[in-house]
């Protein structure tokens, strides 16, 4: 464990500092951009591709999730023999012929195979920010450097629906996928250009099956880590479902077609000031206390909901809005430092780590979402309902970690 003095000493100066976290965050902001520009376009990918059924649309959504657990899995362990630099390289040029194959499929089987090999290339990005962070930091600083390129990272959901809405209205769906690919090459160079490989020497393993096997045996000596890992698949989960039922539930229940970009940037920003204000409020209360205030306003105005709507339809926009808003600014505190304290004590194995952590959190999140989205059809009601039950169990796997020594 590195002393407070010598964390202090190898900080690197405020520009070298300032320009990592908005790297981190671009590297992140690839993977918003690629699910959430796409949101306002699904019924007419839809239709491009041969499908009206809402739920098949909601695959589009999900089934990236699940080529990035996956992806995370592959990468992850790679990256801590090879190096965190050449990883975003490979998963990028992967993200690229997906994004192709997205653009020229006919039907939905080749469109959610295009989605799950985007989820796969894009896994490196994501996968490989989260080490660099955790070569760089640890601790209460780490989790205020996460939260900072959080706060970056969801300006990107803010924006992307009306840019998807723009670029689909004067260019057509195909054009979304273009600005995406057109993103990664502009930050892909500035990553090549300027941020210095991370993993250090000593930390260096050489490639087998063993990395996995003896990362994952390391993995799983740590209570915390895997408390944090399920409460973040719980919480993935629950802000999964919502990214696959949005469109249906403002487009179609409410008749909010035009609007709906800007409703749901609204959201967005609440996720982006609560991860802001995260930020400054860690160092000073730390990560656990946090996590526990969060869940527990998570899950109460989720219970509050089902209590007051449980036998009428939609209540007005402005409530349903209001409840959102809620939920969203709860699960800014929540995002950053669930995963913080996962990897708090994988510093030596961060990259299998940060893979373990990302696989086991999305493969419990797709199921969710896939399972809850189902349910709403007519009403909001079961996304709710499903809140509720994620906020719960998390609460109750909260009690374990307090017990842990």
């Amino acid at each position: 464990m590195i002393s407070k003095k010598q964390a202090e000493k190898n900080k690197p100066s405020t520009t070298s500092q300032i320009e990592f976290i908005l790297l981190m965050a671009c590297l992140m902001s690839i993977v918003a951009l690629s699910i959430d520009t796409i949101l306002p376009a699904l019924q007419s990918i839809g239709e491009s591709i041969n499908t009206n059924n809402t739920r098949e649309n909601q695959l589009l959504i999900t089934m990236i999730f699940l080529g990035l657990g996956v992806g995370q899995l592959i990468f992850g362990p790679i990256s801590d023999s090879v190096g965190r630099k050449p990883v975003v390289y490979v998963g990028f040029l992967i993200f690229v012929l997906s994004s192709f194959l997205c653009v020229f499929a006919t039907n939905i089987e080749t469109m959610v195979i295009g989605r799950i090999l985007q989820g796969i290339g894009l896994s490196a990005s994501r996968t490989i920010s989260i080490s660099m962070i955790r070569d760089r930091f640890e601790g209460d600083y780490m989790a205020k450097i996460m939260s900072f390129v959080v706060t970056i990272f969801i300006l990107v959901p803010i924006v992307a629906p009306s840019l998807g809405k723009i670029l689909l209205d004067n260019y057509g769906w195909e054009s979304i996928f273009y600005s995406q690919l057109l993103f990664g090459v502009i930050v892909l160079c500035w990553f090549w250009k300027r941020q210095a490989e991370t993993l250090r020497p000593e930390y260096k393993k050489k490639f087998s099956i063993s990395i996995f096997v003896n990362g994952t045996k390391e993995f799983i000596k740590y209570r915390s880590a895997i408390i944090f890992t399920l409460i973040s698949g719980l919480i993935t989960g629950s802000f999964m479902v919502f990214l696959s039922t949005s469109q249906h539930i403002f487009e179609v229940q409410y008749g909010l077609i035009e609007e709906f970009p800007y409703i749901f940037g609204a959201l967005a920003f609440s996720v982006g000031l609560s991860t802001f204000v995260n930020g400054t409020l860690v160092v000073r209360f730390g990560m656990r206390t946090l996590v526990t205030l969060f869940i527990l306003l998570f899950s109460i105005f989720s219970v509050f909901y089902i209590i007051i709507f449980n036998r009428t339809t939609n209540p007005s926009i402005t409530v349903l809005i209001f409840f959102f808003v809620v939920q969203f600014f709860s699960i800014g505190f929540l995002f950053g430092n669930v995963r913080s304290l996962a990897m708090q004590p994988l510093g030596h194995i961060a990259g299998i780590g940060a893979a373990i952590n990302g696989f086991v959190s999305t493969m419990m999140a797709v199921p969710i979402a896939a399972y809850i989205g189902s349910f709403v059809e007519t009403t909001a009601l079961p996304l709710f309902i499903g809140f509720a039950v994620c906020g719960t169990a998390s609460i109750i796997l909260l009690t374990f970690v307090k017990k842990s020594p």
